[in-house]
C-alpha cells in the first residue's frame, strides 16, 4: 500500500469507528479493542498488508509512546480535582507504591520460577508490566473534574503515580544487568536517593509549579484582556516544558507530566474560590470552572471574570489533551496489533493469568487493609489493572539501555503478548462488571430512600 492508500485506509477507520461510537460504547468490545483487531488484520496473520516491529525502531517507539504517556497522565491529573490531603489521594497512593512493590515482587518470583529467566531480567520483566496504563483506562478513570466516584478515582490517581513507581524498579533492573560489580548497599542507596526519591520528589514539585504559576497567569492575562478566543497550546505547552524539565534535571518525567495536571487544576480551584462567580446560589457549591462557560458561544461572553477565563483555559487544555491522547493511543494499538504476529508468545498468556487472577489481586489486598475499602471495590479494584502503552514504552526503554539477547527477546514476547490480553479481557469485562455496580449502586440507594421514608412515616 502506498501512501495514498494509507491516507484513505486510516480516514476511513476513523470515520468508521466515530460514527459507529454509540454501538461501540454499548457493545463488548471497547474501541481500543477494535483498533487492536484492525492492527492484527492488516499484520502478517491475516492480510499481511503490513509488516512492522515495534523493536526494529526502539528510539521511535520510545519517543511516541512517551508523547502518548505524557499527554493522557496530564489530562488524568486535570480531570482529579482533589485537595493536596493524603486523605484524599490515599488509595491511589497505596495502590501505586505498597501495592506496586508487592507486585513486582510477587511477579519476579513467579517468571523466575516459569521461565528460568535471571533475577534481574525477571525483575525488569515485571517493572514493564506491573503499572497499569492511563493511556486505556479511559472507561475506568474519571470522566470529568465533577466525578467523585470512590473507585473511578482510585484508579485514576493509581495510573497516574505508579510510572514514580514502576520505572525507577526497571532502572534497577537495567543497572543490576549491565554492572559488573556484585550488588552493595552502596548501589542500593545510590539508586534509592537518584531513582526514587529525587526523581519522585523532584518530578512532582517541577511539574505541579509549572501547572499551578502557568494556570494562574494565562487566566489573569485573559481576564485582564478579555480573550476568548482559543488556547489549545496551553496544554501542549504545560506538557513539553515539564517533561523536558524534569528529565533534563534526572526527575520523572511522567510524574511530572501527571503534577502539571493536577497543578494547573489546583490553579483552577484557587480561582474560583478567590473569585466565586456571582450568579451560582447562594450556599450552591461551586462546580469546575470549565462547567461555568459555552465553549461554543465563547466570543459573545460578555461576563470575563476569572471564573470564567480559568473555565476557558482548563477547558481548552482538556478538549486538546483528551484529542492527542485518543489520536496517539489509536496509532498505539494498530500498530500492537499488527507487531503481535512476531512476538507472540504463548507463555505470555500463561503469566497474564497469574498476573490479572493471582499476584495484582492479592498484592491490592493486602496494601488496602485496614483501609475500610469495601469488600466488592477491593476485588474489582483488583481486577480492573488494564496495561498498554506504558509497559511498550517501558520495553523500549530497555531495548534502548541495551537490554539485549535470547532471552531478553522472549521477555519481550511474553510481555507484548500479555498486554494484548489485557487489552482484549479487560476491555470485554469492564462495561459489564461497571454496569452490574451501578445497578446495585442504584438499587441500594433506592432501598436507603425507601426505609428513610418508611421511618419517616412512622415517626408522623
Amino acid at each position: 500500500m502506498d501512501f495514498l492508500a494509507w491516507t484513505a485506509t486510516s480516514g476511513g477507520l476513523l470515520l468508521i469507528m466515530s460514527l459507529a461510537s454509540g454501538w461501540i460504547h454499548r457493545g463488548p468490545v471497547t474501541s481500543f479493542g477494535l483498533f487492536l483487531l484492525i492492527g492484527i488484520l492488516f499484520g502478517p496473520w491475516v492480510l499481511n498488508f503490513v509488516t512492522l516491529d515495534l523493536l526494529s525502531h526502539p528510539d521511535l517507539t520510545a519517543h511516541i509512546t512517551e508523547i502518548t504517556m505524557a499527554a493522557s497522565l496530564f489530562i488524568t491529573g486535570l480531570k482529579l480535582r482533589l485537595p493536596l490531603k493524603f486523605a484524599n489521594w490515599r488509595d491511589g497512593i497505596l495502590l501505586a507504591f505498597p501495592a506496586m512493590l508487592l507486585t513486582v515482587l510477587g511477579m519476579m518470583l513467579v517468571i523466575h520460577l516459569v521461565t528460568g529467566f535471571s533475577w534481574p531480567l525477571s525483575l525488569a520483566f515485571a517493572a514493564i508490566i506491573a503499572p497499569t496504563d492511563p493511556v486505556l483506562a479511559s472507561l475506568i478513570s474519571v470522566s470529568h473534574a465533577g466525578d467523585d466516584d470512590a473507585l473511578r478515582v482510585a484508579l485514576s490517581s493509581e495510573a497516574g503515580l505508579n510510572d514514580g513507581s514502576a520505572l525507577p524498579l526497571l532502572m534497577l533492573a537495567l543497572l543490576l544487568l549491565h554492572n559488573d560489580t556484585p550488588f552493595s548497599a552502596d548501589l542500593l542507596g545510590h539508586w534509592l536517593a537518584k531513582d526514587v526519591l529525587w526523581a519522585i520528589g523532584m518530578g512532582a514539585l517541577i511539574g505541579y509549579s509549572f501547572g499551578r504559576l502557568i494556570g494562574v497567569l494565562a487566566t489573569r492575562l485573559r481576564s485582564v484582556n478579555s480573550d476568548t478566543a482559543p488556547n489549545d497550546f496551553l496544554a501542549l505547552a504545560l506538557i513539553a516544558i515539564s517533561y523536558a524539565s524534569a528529565q533534563y534535571v534526572d526527575a520523572s518525567g511522567f510524574l511530572a507530566a501527571f503534577a502539571a495536571g493536577v497543578g494547573l487544576r489546583h490553579a483552577e480551584i484557587y480561582v474560583v474560590r478567590t473569585f466565586p462567580p456571582e450568579q451560582l446560589p447562594k450556599g450552591e457549591s461551586i462546580p469546575p470552572a470549565e462547567v461555568l462557560v459555552n465553549p461554543n458561544q465563547r466570543h459573545m461572553q460578555q461576563d470575563y471574570d476569572p471564573a470564567h477565563s480559568v473555565g476557558l483555559v482548563v477547558g481548552d487544555a482538556l478538549s486538546f489533551g483528551d484529542t492527542v491522547e485518543r489520536l496517539l493511543a489509536a496509532l498505539m494499538v494498530v500498530v500492537l496489533g499488527v507487531t503481535l504476529a512476531l512476538h507472540w508468545n504463548s507463555t505470555g498468556l500463561l503469566l497474564a493469568a497469574i498476573l490479572f487472577l493471582i499476584i495484582r489481586p492479592l498484592a491490592i489486598w493486602l496494601a488496602t487493609i485496614g483501609t475500610g475499602i469495601p469488600f466488592w471495590r477491593r476485588i474489582l479494584i483488583g481486577w480492573l489493572g488494564i496495561r498498554g502503552i506504558g509497559s511498550i514504552n517501558y520495553i523500549a526503554y530497555a531495548w534502548v539501555h541495551g537490554m539485549t539477547g535470547p532471552q531478553a527477546d522472549a521477555m519481550v514476547d511474553m510481555a507484548l503478548t500479555l498486554v494484548v490480553a489485557s487489552v482484549v479481557i479487560h476491555g470485554i469485562t469492564v462495561t459489564p462488571l461497571l454496569n452490574r455496580r451501578q445497578a446495585w449502586q442504584q438499587a441500594r440507594h433506592k432501598a436507603e430512600e425507601e426505609k428513610q421514608r418508611e421511618e419517616q412515616a412512622r415517626r408522623e
